[in-house]
């Protein structure tokens, strides 16, 4: 029943929440196929998020799905969600979790930041770009090997082509060689 909901969410408000909560509003963009599963696929995300620690998801917003110009077939949404965290550490690591295209931050209106806050988002940043950068090194690793691979093929590929002419040729040249040997007969 309603009253029972109604308890229910407040007490994941009061258990999520602390004094230093921070209301923000998150733009999540969505890009894919059918748009039934693009829209599908955002509600999961909010729930996602809101099954965050010390995140709560006050309100949400799905917005129909519209096809993209130029690439048929594709189709793109996005969500805008409103959610209360306990800190601004927690709305950082929210950001970099689920990359939101915008965030803004309703309330409070000024931000009070101590240095043990600044230097746990300046180390999740620190993480993530190292692991940014891991993934991108790995990436370029891997590419480098497979162009590598790419000219072997193609270079035994152009290789048998060769022979395959020059046995061709071999051939052509054994069948005249006979035909004037038969002809000296």
């Amino acid at each position: 029943d309603f009253c029972s909901c109604l308890n229910t969410f407040l007490a994941k408000q009061n258990t999520k929440m602390s004094s230093d909560k921070i209301t923000a509003t998150l733009i999540i963009e969505v890009l894919g196929r059918p748009p039934e599963h693009i829209e599908e696929t955002l509600r999961d995300i909010i729930k996602k998020i809101d099954a965050e620690k010390d995140v709560a998801v006050v309100e949400s917003r799905i917005n129909p799905s519209v096809e993209v110009q130029n690439q048929k077939g594709m189709f793109t949404t996005f969500g805008e969600i409103e959610v209360e965290t306990k800190d601004l550490v927690t709305l950082t690591i929210l950001m970099f979790k689920y990359m939101p295209a915008h965030i803004e931050i309703i309330s409070p209106e000024s931000l009070k930041l101590n240095s043990f806050n600044l230097n746990a988002i300046l180390n999740e940043l620190t993480m993530r770009l190292h692991k940014y950068d891991e993934v991108a090194r790995i990436l370029q690793m891997e590419k480098s090997i497979l162009e590598n691979q790419l000219k072997g093929i193609y270079q035994r590929i152009q290789q048998a082509k060769e022979n395959k002419k020059a046995k061709e040729n071999d051939k052509g040249k054994g069948s005249e060689e006979k035909t004037a040997f038969e002809d000296d007969k």
